[in-house]
Formats: C-alpha cells, sequence, structure tokens
C-alpha cells in the first residue's frame, strides 16, 4: 500500500500521524506499524513514529493491514562467531561480531518468524565472552532473564569447548588438565578434559566447564607446555552450535533453554 504524503508545513508532521491519517488507523495503531518496521519512507524502512516527514512517499506493507505488529519484546540472538572477530566490539568497530547480523547472514534454519528489526540491534549484550581467536557459539541478549541465567548464574551452566592443540598429550597432562586450575589468584572450577581424537601431530581436546572464562583454556594448557591451534565452544548448557554455519546467525526459540 502506497501513502503519497501531501506537503506540509517546514518542520513536517510525526509519521505516525501521516500513517494514521492515510491509513485510517488509530495513531497507536500506525505506531505499531511504524515500530514493526511496516513502514517505508521513501523506499526506507523507519521504525521511529517520531520521524519527520515532509512530501516523502510513504508505504505501508499490506500485510500490516490484517495484523499490527506486536508490542517490542526482548530478543535473543545467537551467532557462530569466526575466529579473528571481537564479541564486545562496538558496531562498525574493527572486525566487530555484532555486524554480522545482517540480514543475508541470517540462517535458513531460523524458525522464529521474526522479522529482523533496527531495535533488535540497539542495547545487545554479549553474554557469553569468548577469545577473539576463539570461534563458535556466542550469545548476544537484550532479555534480563537471559543474561541473569548465562552471567550471574554462570557457575552452573557448563559449556563444552574443542580445543586443537599441537603434539601428543600425555596421561599426566591429561589428569592435571581436569584438577581445578587457580588463575591470577582465582580459583576455578575443574574441567573435565577427554581426547576427542588424534590426527597426525594435532590432539583434540574435549573440554567440559562451568563457568567459562575467557583466557582459562589458554592458561591451563599454556602450564603443559600445549600449543593451541584453534578453540571452538560447541554447546551452552542446552543450547548446542548444532548445523549453525560459521558467520551466521538465528534467534533463540522461546523454548530453548540453556
Amino acid at each position: 500500500m502506497t501513502l503519497s504524503s501531501h506537503p506540509s508545513a517546514a518542520a513536517g508532521v510525526r509519521l505516525a500521524r501521516r500513517v494514521a491519517e492515510l491509513a485510517g488507523c488509530s495513531r497507536r495503531e500506525a505506531e505499531l506499524y511504524i515500530e514493526g518496521g511496516w513502514v517505508r519512507v521513501n523506499g526506507e524502512v523507519v521504525e521511529v513514529p517520531q520521524f519527520r516527514v515532509l512530501d516523502q512517499t510513504v508505504e505501508l506493507d499490506p500485510a500490516a493491514l490484517r495484523q499490527p505488529a506486536a508490542a517490542p519484546t526482548p530478543i535473543t540472538i545467537v551467532l557462530h562467531k569466526p575466529a579473528g572477530t571481537v564479541d564486545n566490539a562496538p558496531a562498525g568497530g574493527k572486525h566487530a561480531a555484532i555486524d554480522l547480523l545482517r540480514a543475508e547472514r541470517r540462517h535458513s534454519s531460523d524458525r522464529s518468524g521474526i522479522r529482523l528489526l533496527q531495535r533488535h540491534l540497539r542495547g545487545l549484550e554479549v553474554a557469553t565472552p569468548l577469545e577473539t581467536g576463539a570461534s563458535g557459539l556466542l550469545v548476544f541478549t537484550q532479555d534480563w532473564h537471559v543474561k541473569r541465567k548465562l552471567v550471574e548464574d554462570a557457575a552452573l551452566v557448563e559449556h563444552e569447548v574443542m580445543v586443537d592443540v599441537r603434539g601428543t598429550v600425555s596421561p599426566e597432562a591429561l589428569q592435571q588438565l581436569n584438577r581445578a586450575p587457580v588463575i591470577e589468584g582465582r580459583a576455578m572450577l575443574p574441567a573435565r578434559v577427554s581426547v576427542s581424537r588424534q590426527t597426525g601431530d594435532v590432539t583434540g581436546l574435549r573440554f567440559a566447564l562451568k563457568g567459562y572464562w575467557p583466557g582459562q583454556i589458554a592458561h591451563m594448557c599454556s602450564a603443559l607446555g600445549l600449543e593451541i591451534l584453534a578453540i571452538k565452544r560447541i554447546r551452552i548448557g542446552r543450547l548446542p552450535l548444532a548445523g549453525l554455519p560459521e558467520g551466521q546467525w538465528r534467534y533463540l526459540m522461546p523454548y530453548e533453554r540453556f
């Protein structure tokens, strides 16, 4: 539905008012349409009801007429972070992981039915930090319930991490890795570490540890002279990385729990 707005005063009028006038709906419905990403101004989606328009062309998606957009709710996004990206860098920052949260990188397995809106990218916090050189499951959230679970109750959430090291890991070294480490004077919970594979001079280790702390695995391995080649987190609590390809993301489903 195309709504060609007429010229107004120099300052223009609020977009919500213009949509309400031209679509024959209430001001509140117009605000919901706009906040839901259903309205375009000169071809660009505008999600701010206070946006002021003059004689621009305003378009309302026909689907919006059948059901007004729902009120905003906090969202959680899971990303398969590539090695080299920075999890806590601001949008537009060098190698910022958040910049991967674009429509073209949304994985086809996403069954949430949620339309990507600009407001979903505001106020996102990384609840599960990863080293810059590590890859794997990363969680961004606006939801304080999720943040509390992953940050305040971190000691109760198990992380499964696959680590490649150079060389063979002796039984003695493996036994040492399974002991509770002390890092910077801080006693950490013991990890469950096992050998997952041996390929040439590369040993694959599986770490299952609670309260994941970036740098913890590197500290544990370096203390034994083990050179880390790759770190990849494949599970956080009950949420697996599963078939999410590197560099792609999806919304967390309502039934999924950590």
